[in-house]
């Protein structure tokens, strides 16, 4: 130690200033409000489309072929979503997405009005649905950072309000299908909608990163899978979330339910569905007030919870025990998605952050349906708890082999200028 740094005392290491709280801004208010209303929205929809189908006499198998033209839309347009979110800006794109979703609620509740709905007609007007999805979810990632300085707050927030729509949604659908009748709950869904696109319609006067080449679409989309695949911690996560939502998503949601319901009966799933979506708030509010260093190392550990969501089922463990693994599994998987967004939005240039989360969103779903295919046959021939053990068992060994990626491990809080240029840390 020289004589200077005896004489002079080390200065301490002066904290950032606290940023704003998402709530006083009116943009993030509008934005929450809009995206608030359309996961209440989304919520509602599934039990509605259920009732509805089966209602026409279209059976399970109907309910299937209604919800693959739901979704695939969705898996084959997403990716020209966010193409199309950062040439037109992703507020024009979420308006008129909403306009086209509430269009097609209030034709399918018109037509259940009038009687017999034929099975093309629904699928028509679901598919309709799904396109309107894919142009809308894109843009939700560079809306963020738009209205909120603090990013990560604002999305615990939102989580927080998903998960409390998907606590609301099924209920509120259910309630009007009994006590109304089908067609209402499709009006009200459209409503909703409307409600979305509304509060919207103001924040079109954010300012914009827009792409203004006159590239093909094709050209726009290799310059997003170029974005996505020079940040080696970005596709590195999606991959390893892929092997996730085969193994572990895919199997534990249908087969974690039907074991649930046997062993603890309907209300009994009920209130541990209900139970998965309280811890989901506790994430989100975690979320809120941690701030860790290297955001991704802390949200996959809290992922290592997710793996008892497979486990209590698949042991036979007593009502408690599955419903305090479920509120465990919910909070790890709101805190990890909290730490996710918040480290894309602040990693990615705001000019094609789109583009980026729709490769984002295409590689983390379109395994899972593949996953939910085949946990039927699987559990027809391993049993249905051995397949959720071994669920159980991939949710854990995924965590440390994510981890293992140098560039994942060492991703920290840097944060993205706002006028959308790219962050002074690398990225891979």
């Amino acid at each position: 130690m020289t004589v200077d740094e005896v004489l002079v005392p080390e200065q301490p290491e002066e904290k950032p200033a606290a940023l704003p709280s998402p709530w006083r801004s009116g943009r993030f208010r509008l934005f929450f409000t809009a995206r608030s209303a359309s996961l209440l929205a989304d919520g509602m929809l599934m039990v509605s489309l259920t009732t509805a189908v089966l209602g026409a006499g279209y059976g399970a198998g109907g309910v299937g072929y209604a919800l693959a033209a739901w979704m695939a839309p969705i898996a084959l347009l997403v990716l020209f979503g966010g193409v199309l979110a950062d040439r037109f800006t992703p507020q024009v794109m979420m308006v008129g997405a909403d306009v086209a979703r509430m269009v097609a609620m209030l034709t399918l509740a018109a037509l259940l009005l009038g009687g017999d709905v034929p099975l093309w007609q629904i699928m028509a007007l679901m598919a309709l649905s799904g396109a309107a999805t894919a142009m809308f979810q894109p843009g939700l990632a560079s809306m963020v950072p738009r209205v909120a300085e603090d990013i990560q707050r604002a999305n615990a927030l939102l989580r927080v309000s998903e998960a409390m729509s998907a606590l609301i949604g099924p209920g509120l659908a259910g309630l009007l299908v009994a006590y109304w009748n089908v067609a209402g709950s499709f009006a009200v869904i459209a409503g909703a909608y409307a409600l979305s696109g509304l509060v919207l319609a103001p924040l079109r006067r954010l300012s914009v990163t827009r792409d203004e080449s006159d590239d093909p679409m094709w050209r726009r989309l290799v310059t997003g899978w170029h974005e996505f695949r020079s940040r080696s911690w970005l596709w590195g996560v999606i991959v390893i979330w892929a092997v996730y939502g085969l193994f572990v998503f895919g199997p534990a949601i249908p087969l974690g339910a039907a074991l649930i319901s046997e062993q603890h009966g309907a209300s009994g799933y009920g209130w541990i569905a209900s139970a998965d979506g309280a811890g989901t708030i506790i994430g989100g509010l975690i979320g809120m007030r941690v701030r860790p260093r290297r955001p991704l190392v802390a949200g996959a550990c809290a992922m290592l919870f997710f793996a008892l969501n497979p486990l209590a089922p698949a042991l036979g463990w007593s009502f408690t025990a599955t419903a305090l693994t479920s509120v465990a599994a919910g909070c790890g998987f709101a805190f990890w998605g909290v730490m996710w967004a918040t480290s894309v939005q602040s990693h990615i240039p705001l000019a094609v952050l789109s583009r980026v989360y729709a490769y984002d969103v295409a590689g983390s779903i379109m395994v899972i349906p593949l996953g939910r295919a085949l946990s039927g046959p699987g559990a027809e021939v391993f049993d249905a708890d051995r397949v959720l053990l071994f669920s159980s068992v991939m949710a854990v060994v995924c965590i440390p082999v994510m981890l293992c990626v140098p560039a994942i491990r060492r991703l920290g809080r840097t944060p993205k200028p706002l006028d959308g240029t790219a962050a002074t840390a690398p990225a891979s």
